[in-house]
């Protein structure tokens, strides 16, 4: 199993779970997201970026019999006695075998058993994603990984593949709605950037314009070194050390996310989502790192990140390479074009923050 975060189960920290469904779909991951709090846990799976199924081990099976209930009113075979005997076949395995979604097994023998048609299951399983998606939506702190093996095993069955952009904006807005019945603020942003289109200029390297390339070859950029002075304790926070990261992705949502994550009173985030403009914007920023994206249309990360160790200014900046591809030939390709180090999506801020101040201390 390959895991984005180690001692899953041990470490938690601030999660943003927008952002980590986000990265997953915007890469149209397969395998399934396990997020952990210290009593809940959470399984959504996916296949090329859309949501199989969703499961959440908190009331997990009076979520199941609730939804029943409401089938039983149009599925007369759906009674009391067949919903009683699914909770004392799986209910009790899962408390003896922690069986982490016992819940879609039960699905499945309902179907078996033909007590509900495949296309019941449908609905059943789109409904139960929707409310698990909606308790998923308030995790504050936690830890979590990602399994990217097949998936086909624990879903033999995949009844649907659901959009979960639409998803998680239909469970914000019913989160909006409670909370402004509450009489509380609603928290900002929304899903509707979920999946970013991709639509960049097309370029090549060697395509490179006559005035880019010799901005390319022949400005000499200084880059400015702050020196704090460490026998002044009554510093002012103004004058503590900003660092400026240059993020380069051709997702607006990853862009923001890193934003969110990085604290404004250290860092200044200076984003870009094109990379015909991103030689020019880099020297204009003068950053202390550059967070490069791999997969970008027409001109990927190794690529650029060849262009800009060309230039005299960026020789010696670090310039970490975000991306889900970890593998023996993407790292290779990183130390080739002289990348500095790696970034794994999906990240929790603490795993940002460690690469950051890893690279800018």
């Amino acid at each position: 199993m390959s895991t984005t975060q180690e001692d899953g189960y041990k470490l938690f920290d601030k999660l943003h779970p927008l952002s980590l469904l986000a990265q997953l779909t915007s890469r149209n991951a397969t395998g399934c997201l396990k997020v952990f709090t210290k009593s809940t846990s959470w399984y959504i799976y996916l296949e090329k970026g859309k949501l199989t199924y969703a499961s959440c081990s908190d009331k997990l099976f009076e979520r199941l019999d609730t939804h029943l209930r409401r089938l039983n009113q149009q599925i007369p075979t759906l009674n009391s006695s067949a919903r009683v005997q699914m909770r004392m076949i799986f209910e009790n395995k899962n408390q003896q075998e922690s069986i982490p979604i016992a819940d879609y097994q039960a699905i499945c023998w309902l179907v078996d058993q033909d007590y509900i048609t495949y296309s019941q299951a449908s609905t059943l399983v789109s409904e139960l994603a929707a409310e698990v998606l909606e308790s998923f939506l308030k995790i504050k702190e936690g830890s979590y990984e990602f399994s990217s093996e097949n998936t086909d095993n624990e879903l033999p069955n995949q009844f649907c593949h659901l959009d979960l952009r639409s998803l998680v904006e239909s469970a914000q807005k019913r989160l909006r709605s409670k909370t402004q019945k509450q009489g509380q603020v609603t928290t900002p942003g929304t899903a509707s950037s979920l999946v970013e289109k991709k639509n960049l200029p097309s370029i090549e390297v060697k395509q490179l314009s006559e005035p880019q390339e010799k901005l390319l070859q022949q400005t000499d950029v200084k880059m400015v070194n702050e020196n704090k002075d460490s026998n002044n304790t009554n510093i002012s926070k103004s004058a503590k050390k900003r660092y400026t990261v240059a993020c380069i992705d051709d997702s607006l949502t990853i862009l923001k996310s890193i934003k969110n994550f990085l604290d404004e009173d250290n860092f200044t985030v200076v984003m870009i989502n094109d990379p015909v403009k991103a030689l020019m914007q880099i020297l204009r920023s003068k950053p202390d790192l550059i967070l490069l994206d791999v997969e970008m249309p027409n001109l990927d990360g190794y690529e650029l990140c060849a262009l800009l160790r060309r230039h005299s200014a960026f020789k010696n900046i670090p310039i970490v390479m975000v991306t889900g591809r970890t593998g023996f030939v993407d790292r290779a390709k990183a130390k080739m074009v002289r990348a500095s180090g790696y970034l794994t999506k999906p990240f929790t801020q603490s795993e940002l923050l460690k690469v950051v101040f890893k690279y800018v201390t």
